[in-house]
């Protein structure tokens, strides 16, 4: 009678997202934590491996040190145990504090030694390269090789 237009179709606006909006978006975002939370364990885990080759190159060296000095290597493990400082018996320290290993064997009667340290990346690449080069017979599966080369 007056004329009057409606312009809404009888549809309410609402603003916002609909449940399965809000699940796709929730379920995307869980999908990329699960590949970066994997992605970086991987990481730490390569950080501790370099972290363990270092520390075997410094005893390597402190190894070397002791051999000229006594123009031998030691015998045993025994002459430095982990944690303590590796004097040889004398005044000289050779390194402040052993690092964490899993083995040391004397060879060649005292003119070299093998060292090894176990790594948690067991497919690293360095480890076939120090069997190789330290000449290890029957290789410890996951070992780091240091030897006297």
């Amino acid at each position: 009678m007056f004329g009057f237009k409606m312009h809404n179709s009888g549809k309410s606006r609402k603003s916002g997202f609909s449940l399965i909006e809000l699940l796709v978006v929730i379920s995307i975002i869980g999908v990329l934590a699960a590949l970066l939370l994997a992605n970086l364990v991987g990481v730490r885990g390569r950080a501790s491996d370099t972290s363990l080759k270092n520390d075997m190159r410094q005893m390597k060296t402190a190894l070397s040190l002791y051999n000229n000095d006594n123009q031998i290597y030691p015998a045993s493990s025994a002459s430095f145990p982990v944690g303590s400082a590796f004097t040889g018996g004398g005044s000289t320290v050779y390194i402040r504090e052993v690092p964490q290993y899993d083995g040391y064997q004397q060879t060649s009667g005292g003119d070299g030694f093998l060292l090894w340290v176990i790594l948690e990346n067991v497919s690293d690449s360095d480890i076939a390269d120090t069997v190789s080069r330290c000449d290890v017979s029957t290789p410890i599966p996951g070992a780091y090789y240091v030897c006297e080369d």
